[in-house]
């Protein structure tokens, strides 16, 4: 039964990585104009470091785990060494923590009026491209809808099959 709703399983994490890159895209975009934080400096640019899941076993694996139990009609049916591209496709993500870009990850702005200027008039404000987080943005959220209509379409085909 499980086997079932690891489609629904895979989406959900998915939503989940895509939800947390959303976040951090937010949080770089509200502090775009941050010149002094709690760490001293500029707000340094946040990213998301998303990583495969090593914790669960990728599908490939299970399926080679049950061939013992099940009969081949024909060699192509279950090749001898699985894909590269097999083995990728399966594996499921997992969203690490965030990571802030290095302490030189500033641009210098010329204002001397500027409360946090140093003795030349210069200002050191964070190196945040707002079109480029925004392009992000836009790219986790049609992500994340993807992920949702992957779950609607598992769903509907569940409940499909339930009906026959």
């Amino acid at each position: 039964m499980d086997g079932i709703f690891s489609a629904i399983t895979i989406s959900g994490t998915g939503m989940t990585v895509q939800r947390k890159k959303m976040n951090v895209v937010a949080q770089n975009i509200a502090n775009a104009e941050t010149t002094r934080t709690e760490e001293g400096g500029p707000y340094r640019r946040r990213k998301l470091e998303i990583s495969a899941d090593t914790e669960h076993l990728p599908f490939q694996t299970l399926l080679q785990e049950t061939q013992s139990d099940l009969t081949r009609t024909n060699r192509m049916h279950f090749p001898a060494q699985p894909s590269a591209a097999g083995d990728r496709a399966s594996v499921s993500v997992a969203a690490g923590e965030e990571i802030s870009e290095g302490e030189d990850s500033y641009r210098l702005i010329y204002d001397p009026t500027h409360p946090d200027a140093d003795e030349k008039g210069y200002v050191k404000m964070p190196d945040i491209d707002i079109i480029n987080e925004m392009v992000d943005m836009m790219s986790s959220n049609r992500a994340y809808e993807a992920n949702a209509m992957s779950i609607s379409a598992n769903k509907d085909m569940l409940k499909g099959a339930l009906d026959i």
